[in-house]
């Protein structure tokens, strides 16, 4: 056997270094760990990985490099050393332990939320509860330069000439956001410091950038001169400025824009794609006339009031009459369109088949148009088809990561479908992207409250009406969690009140005032709401279910079921009129007809094997049981009872996305009454007040436990609680203030 080399005589430190390659093995090391990143970096971004898989990749080339240059040491003898067996099997397991050393300590602190967390009675303690939202500062980490775009001054002689100048502001901002090198804030948040007395670094602390660039436009008959600095607010030093004084034609405007993008990429070396040198660099549109129209839409579309989405609905219809190829307009319009069904401002149907047209136009005219893919992602959704949806929001997510209402829409989805996590982390990318967006806010809050985190989803509705104290479909949020979280009925309803005062047009805020009047026992309030509601949406789906129940609870079965009926007609995935024609086939032994419609609305709970269950189906799911118990279809009853108690353990009791009294169905339905019964009186003393006295009085699912002593104990009870509410309620001084916080 030839024994290992020996150190040379004399020989020194860094002799040693160079005889055993060290200093290569680093270097070599160092430049394929350096490819290794850059090539996970690309892939990270293409496909939408967390960043934490960059962050653990490069924690574990960092851990590797000392182990190197020691295995190089020891075994870097001109080769003719081994590594043994126990040898190699020590190196990996200190790279794993390092590995998981550093993993642990880099991690962002995160403290589950313990059961009682939250303030107020109806405080959940299901397993959705214990998920943690990390503490996060107005911006999610994203290590890209930082711009916002400030709104630009208007310094032309008119005051009318305020809209043009926010459009020169808004396309600038648009262009900006093409480039993905960098992190752009949207227009809604940069709205906030229109006339402000803070300092540029007080701005940019609070949306999160390290640039802000400011301007000024002055348009004088057939000209325009717009002005433009960008400043670093670490240094206020002035980074780069420019002026420009053109002929007033949309050419003309769309150069200054591309320039100006152009010169901001350049400025914070932030490189272009050929793809992003393209968009920007590209004219939308000739005519001044449709691009001034199309500033008007966006404008207007913004407010989500029924009044103000129609009036966008008519700018973006004179866009595209003054210009049929420009792009944009077509994807304004569809916007406009899909905002309206989610509200009910318009008929479904008719609508969704409107937006679909105009979306394809959209797409035609520019395929890589990111709002058109957006769009288009709605319209899946709203035609229940989920996975084509969520392609859509991605693709417009990889053609533009700036874009905020991408990440947003595709935030709603995924809490839909029950994939909260996901949805948080969209949701707070869209808040990142605008982070003083009440939308956006509120859609963060929502995320929140389907987890059970009521106290946070409290704070983020908070955060909403300091940005925008006139956005409507805040207000009804709040209110949902006051009823739905803490079974506060009294503090709901002025939120609710304050939600239809704010849209006078809006049928849904008064139809939903009604059907709380419904559950606190005030049948005479109720008429009143439900009879504004119908007067202002006698096609929507809340109103004719808040009418069908108001009617049924006053013993009226036809006039209940043609409620009933229209509801189901308009959108039967959305109707709890379901549940009562349901009920009329079932008492009438006509269980086929009940069935039919089912699987009409909901055909994955009876197309396919197992039932699909999420979000929006394992309730329906538990009504449909009952049905086929009745049909003898037992094997395919119990497959909905199981598939929906699986589900149901992934969420919270309480909230807007929480199951309620589900358990309570799905074990009266099995025979289980003392289990029945037990989770009864837990969702009782949690705060489950929604649709009580349907439950109590008419619910075929509870047949089998309606005539226990403890049932009748729970309903006498809750009663007795909705009587002391409404008393409260009474009582509440007008115009005193909401409490977003409910009361012990």
């Amino acid at each position: 056997m030839t024994d290992a080399p020996t150190e040379r005589e004399g020989e020194g430190a860094w002799a040693k270094v160079r005889r055993r390659k060290v200093v290569q093995w680093g270097l070599a090391y160092a430049a394929g760990a350096w490819a290794l990143l850059q090539g996970l970096e690309y892939i990270t971004s293409t496909f939408h990985w967390p960043e934490q898989f960059q962050q653990l990749a490069t924690l574990a080339l960092l851990t590797g490099l000392p182990i190197v240059l020691i295995i190089a040491w020891y075994h870097g003898d001109r080769g003719e050393q081994r590594v043994s067996g126990a040898e190699l099997t020590i190196i990996v397991l200190l790279l794993l332990l390092a590995g998981g050393f550093l993993w642990h300590y880099q991690r962002p602190s995160e403290k589950p939320a313990a059961p009682g967390s939250a303030t107020g009675p109806g405080t959940a303690t299901g397993p959705g509860t214990a998920e943690s939202r990390p503490v996060l500062t107005p911006a999610v980490a994203d290590a890209r330069p930082s711009v916002a775009v400030l709104p630009f001054e208007n310094r032309s002689a008119k005051q009318d000439d305020a809209f043009f100048v926010d459009g020169i502001h808004d396309d600038i901002l648009t262009q900006l956001s093409k480039v993905s090198a960098l992190k752009v804030i949207s227009r809604t948040s940069v709205e906030r410091f229109r006339t402000t007395e803070l300092g540029l670094q007080q701005i940019a602390k609070q949306l999160g950038v390290s640039n802000i660039l400011e301007g000024g436009v002055q348009r004088a008959g057939e000209r325009v001169r717009i002005t433009v600095q960008l400043i670093d607010t670490a240094t206020d030093a002035h980074l780069w400025a420019e002026s420009y004084d053109r002929e007033l034609t949309a050419t003309n405007i769309f150069a200054i824009q591309s320039e100006v993008a152009g010169a901001i990429a350049v400025a914070l070396r932030a490189t272009l794609t050929a793809g992003e040198s393209a968009s920007v660099n590209a004219v939308p549109t000739q005519s001044l006339e449709a691009w001034e129209a199309y500033q008007r839409g966006k404008q207007r579309m913004a407010r989500r009031t029924s009044a103000s989405l129609a009036e966008s609905v008519e700018h973006f219809q004179k866009a595209i009459a003054a210009d049929p190829t420009f792009a944009l307009s077509y994807v304004g319009l569809a916007d406009a369109l899909l905002i309206q069904v989610f509200y009910e401002y318009t008929p479904r149907t008719a609508s969704l088949a409107r937006a679909e047209k105009v979306i394809e136009k959209a797409l035609e005219l520019d395929p890589n148009l990111a709002g058109a893919h957006t769009s288009l992602g709605k319209l899946f959704e709203y035609l229940d088809d989920n996975e084509r949806a969520e392609v859509e929001y991605r693709r417009a997510i990889e053609l533009n990561p700036n874009y905020a209402t991408a990440y947003h829409w595709y935030a709603l989805l995924l809490a839909n479908e029950g994939r909260l996590r996901e949805a948080l982390r969209a949701a707070e990318k869209a808040e990142a992207l605008d982070p003083l967006s009440a939308i956006i806010n509120n859609a963060v809050a929502v995320t929140l409250d389907r987890q059970g985190r009521f106290e946070e989803a409290l704070a983020g509705y908070r955060k909403a009406l300091h940005n925008d104290p006139g956005m409507s479909v805040v207000y009804v949020n709040v209110a949902a969690l006051h009823s739905y979280a803490f079974g506060r009925l009294d503090l709901a309803a002025p939120f609710l009140e304050k939600a239809a005062e704010l849209d006078p047009s809006d049928a849904n805020a008064p139809a939903r005032v009604g059907w709380l009047y419904l559950d606190l026992g005030d049948d005479k309030r109720a008429e009143q709401w439900f009879a504004r509601a119908l007067k202002h949406g006698a096609s929507g789906v809340v109103a004719n279910d808040a009418a069908a129940f108001w009617h049924l609870y006053r013993g009226e079965q036809d006039k209940a079921l043609t409620f009933a009926r229209r509801s189901y007609e308009i959108e039967p995935r959305r109707s709890s009129g379901l549940a009562l024609l349901r009920d009329a086939d079932l008492a009438s032994g006509n269980w086929q007809a009940a069935r039919t419609r089912y699987a009409k609305a909901f055909p994955e709970l009876l197309a396919v094997t197992p039932p699909r269950i999420d979000g929006q189906n394992y309730y329906v799911a538990v009504d449909l049981a009952v049905v086929l118990q009745q049909s003898g279809e037992l094997d395919r009853a119990n497959q909905l009872l199981d598939s929906s108690e699986a589900f149901i353990r992934t969420i919270p009791r309480m909230g807007q996305g929480g199951y309620w009294m589900t358990d309570v169905q799905i074990f009266a339905l099995r025979g289980q009454k003392r289990e029945a019964l037990k989770a009864l009186r837990e969702a009782e003393k949690a705060g489950w007040r929604s649709s009580w006295r349907y439950v109590s009085d008419f619910d075929p699912a509870l047949t089998s436990i309606r005539s226990e002593a403890e049932f009748t104990a729970v309903f006498a009870d809750i009663e007795r609680d909705m009587r002391r509410q409404c008393t409260d309620l009474a009582a509440r001084p007008r115009g005193a203030p909401l409490d977003l916080v409910p009361a012990d």
